[in-house]
């Protein structure tokens, strides 16, 4: 129905506002519509907060009892952080709820719907089911598999350079792409990079939107012998919520220091001379890290792309040229030695960003 469209498309737009603080859990908005109006609507504010049902309900405008409630996800059943809504929803008198997906995690699983349709609730499911699992693409990998949904963002000049043959890098990409990577950063829960992007760049990996509050995310160094130099910038903005990952190769002298000034490590094994990066994926799963943005370095870019622990690809390419054969570009590593092997980005698409062009695509 159109207006089953039209109504879910609203819950969608405000499930977004949760992005980046509701992690791990997934972006949920919910809208009421009585007689043709939306009398109430909610989402899924933060982590541990109240669901985007309770929240629709709490700024409803009049009585809710013959009402059809859309929302973004089934609705819970079960008692976690917070009591399950599909009990709510029934002892409100909703008459009808239209949910754009059915929940993944293994403890609803369709008993939210059910309980909903035994007490007599009219209950449909799937719509615009695409969009929503597009938002809560981390969710729906972490909550299936318990490892992190990671994405690699890449800007790369049109002749295919990161930097310059003296690795100066600012700023490749432009101005709206650069605002964009800053939603990106909002929306994950942490960032990877090489140490060697550390060094050159000295980045703050932080989140900068002008006009709105924004929320860092953890910082995890691939840094396989600790080369982190001790003034660089990610050891020093407050708050610091930075992740060494390092081996057995690293001095314990430089360990101790790098968590004398507050940044924790992981002890990774090596594969190949370097950090085992399936395990510090499956290190961060643990430590509930849902999604990952892997900002830098060419060598970890075809480290994680060869091992498959990409699932997406984000490239943003400028309209200037640079040249020189010793200029870095986006993924380096060994290289793939046959067409036939080359990897793969599926279901692409493309748009304008400012004066850029965006790639975006998924790794099968």
């Amino acid at each position: 129905m159109e207006a089953d469209q039209k109504y879910m498309k609203r819950a969608i737009t405000i499930a977004g506002k949760g992005s980046g603080w509701v992690n791990p859990n997934p972006l949920v908005g919910a809208v009421i519509v009585k007689e043709e109006r939306i009398i109430g609507e909610g989402y899924h504010e933060y982590f541990g907060g109240a669901h985007a049902e309770v929240n629709a309900f709490n700024n409803a405008s009049e009585p809710v009892e013959g009402s059809s409630l859309y929302v973004t996800m089934e609705p819970c059943s079960f008692y976690g952080k917070t009591p399950p809504c599909a009990p709510l929803i029934a002892e409100k008198g909703v008459k009808r709820v239209v949910i754009g997906m059915m929940d993944p995690n293994p403890r609803v699983g369709g008993s939210g719907a059910a309980y909903l349709a035994s007490r007599g609730i009219e209950v449909q499911y799937g719509v615009m089911e695409k969009e929503i699992r597009q938002i809560n693409e981390p969710f729906i990998k972490f909550i299936t598999q318990g490892v992190p949904f990671v994405i690699l963002k890449t800007a790369m000049t049109l002749d295919g350079k990161i930097a310059t043959v003296t690795n100066a890098s600012r700023w490749i990409s432009g101005e709206k792409s650069r605002k964009y990577v800053h939603e990106l950063r909002q929306k994950v829960s942490g960032i990877l990079v090489g140490v060697d992007t550390i060094i050159y760049d000295d980045p703050f990996l932080s989140t900068r939107r002008k006009g709105r509050r924004n929320k860092d995310a953890l910082k995890i160094i691939a840094d396989t012998r600790c080369r982190i130099p001790l003034k660089a910038k990610v050891l020093n903005h407050i708050p610091q919520l930075t992740i060494l990952a390092v081996s057995e190769l690293a001095e314990r002298s430089k360990i101790r220091e790098m968590e004398r000034i507050g940044a924790q490590t992981v002890i990774c094994p090596l594969k190949n001379g370097k950090i085992d990066l399936g395990f510090l994926i499956k290190s961060l799963g643990i430590m509930g890290i849902d999604s990952l943005l892997v900002e830098g370095g060419s060598t970890i870019a075809f480290s994680l792309l060869s091992d498959r622990l990409i699932d997406k690809v984000i490239s943003f390419i400028s309209p200037k040229i640079l040249g020189g054969k010793n200029a870095p570009t986006p993924v380096g590593g060994k290289g793939i030695d046959k067409m036939e092997n080359a990897i793969q980005v599926q279901d692409w698409e493309m748009k304008r960003m400012g004066e850029d062009i965006l790639v975006a695509g998924y790794i099968n």
